[in-house]
């Protein structure tokens, strides 16, 4: 079977998916690797540097292996695929082309948010956490179950974080993927408040009951969503 590699988003470390352990068939080998900037990982030197970034996440991101990219840990796996070998498929959880969408997130409202961070960056990291849980079926229980995971806030360097909000309002992956080297899967909770409408709709996989945050509210349907992605060995039909 073929591996994955599971790549948190912005403001999150690794530890987000520890709910899905004991949730995998056997046979699935999985690594959750940091971000440089995130958990113990040193932070880049210059964090919005996709080329540093490949540099740095080389070993962790095999060609062998399915990486699978939550959130903003999607637009950036999807744009390594300029800079490393591609993976043998690439699964995009809560994510699109592009992050910013007038139906989903404007730009209007990113650029809000990243003028809140620039004035108070743990008091809106802290307000994220909370925000992009509204779509899960009990939004109070996933952010107890997120705090309880990252019990220190989530383990991120502030200036990893402040690249992390410039990409996403600038990365735009559409381009790349309409060309892509590899098979693209896109996994959406029903309810994701960060999607529009049609990016959900146009997602391959559905998760009934979850919104944003699959791996706090439906951890056992998202694992067996991407056990069957590495089944099939990353292929599409």
């Amino acid at each position: 079977m073929t591996p994955l590699v599971l790549l948190s988003g912005w403001g999150c470390d690794a530890r987000l998916w520890q709910p899905l352990d004991g949730h995998w068939p056997d046979a699935v080998r999985v690594s959750t690797p940091n971000w440089p900037g995130y958990g113990d990982r040193p932070p880049l030197a210059d964090p919005g540097s996709l080329a540093q970034l490949a540099k740095d996440m080389v070993g962790a991101l095999p060609a062998d292996a399915i990486w699978v990219g939550w959130s903003l840990g999607g637009l950036l796996a999807a744009a390594l695929l300029d800079h490393l070998p591609a993976p043998r498929a690439l699964v995009l959880l809560g994510m699109a082309e592009r992050f910013c969408h007038p139906k989903g997130i404007p730009v209007t409202e990113l650029r809000s948010f990243q003028r809140a961070f620039a004035r108070a960056p743990d008091a809106t990291h802290r307000h994220f956490l909370r925000w992009q849980l509204a779509g899960e079926p009990d939004p109070r229980a996933a952010h107890r179950r997120l705090r309880a995971l990252l019990d220190d806030g989530g383990g991120a360097d502030r200036a990893t974080l402040a690249a992390g909000l410039d990409q996403l309002g600038e990365l735009d992956n559409a381009e790349r993927l309409a060309h892509a080297p590899c098979p693209v899967w896109r996994v959406s909770g029903a309810h994701d408040p960060l999607l529009a409408p049609t990016q959900r709709e146009s997602a391959d996989h559905h998760l009934a009951g979850a919104g944003h945050c699959p791996m706090l509210s439906r951890p056992a349907s998202l694992a067996a969503c991407l056990a069957g992605i590495a089944s099939s060995g990353g292929a599409t039909s």
